[in-house]
């Protein structure tokens, strides 16, 4: 049977401890499967230095963590879960540009025995897969790698969106903004 686990931009975590959010992946996951994969998700830190580690409690929705730690909770137990293939839904726009190079760098750290899809607007989040697939108006239009979509398409919808992302990050700069991540308009631009 082929299995698959989806993370999304907002993590549904449970009223309950941390440990049984991220075992929530697999019921028979171990103590130290949790802790294994909690550390590949960059956030085993972040949970040893809570009261309670594994054992503290999460409100409704993990409303005691931020963004950032609900995320990589969830990270955690999808990696738990040993899918074969992993769906990103937007998983990492929700995050600053820092929080999402930590989650980034966890899924690439896991994801060799698995395939992952990512649905993504925020272009750095895909900029290191395999193949990029460019879909307009339902129709796939341009495919590649990073490197290949910008060398034989430079003019190509891959190329101008990376550019609109590109100028609304230096216009962010200029008006004081954090330069760490494209700003909503141009999110929007891209969808």
């Amino acid at each position: 049977m082929l299995t698959m686990c989806d993370l999304q931009s907002e993590p549904c975590l449970f009223a309950s401890t941390i440990f049984e959010n991220i075992a929530y992946g697999r019921e028979a996951a171990t103590e130290a499967e949790v802790v294994e994969v909690a550390t590949l998700a960059n956030a085993h830190k972040f949970i040893l230095a809570l009261p309670d580690g594994y054992r503290t409690w999460l409100g409704e929705r993990g409303v005691q963590l931020s963004g950032e730690q609900r995320q990589r909770v969830a990270v955690a137990r999808a990696l738990v879960k040993k899918a074969p293939i992993l769906l990103l839904d937007e998983a990492t726009s929700a995050l600053d540009a820092e929080s999402e190079r930590s989650v980034q760098d966890a899924l690439e750290r896991s994801g060799t025995e698995r395939t992952t899809i990512a649905v993504a607007h925020r272009l750095a989040s895909i900029r290191n897969a395999h193949v990029i697939a460019v879909i307009e108006d339902g129709k796939v239009v341009e495919q590649g790698t990073h490197s290949h979509l910008l060398k034989h398409h430079p003019d190509g919808s891959y190329a101008r969106m990376l550019q609109l992302q590109r100028f609304a990050n230096g216009a962010a700069t200029a008006n004081g903004a954090s330069s760490l991540g494209p700003s909503t308009s141009a999110r929007e631009a891209t969808r």
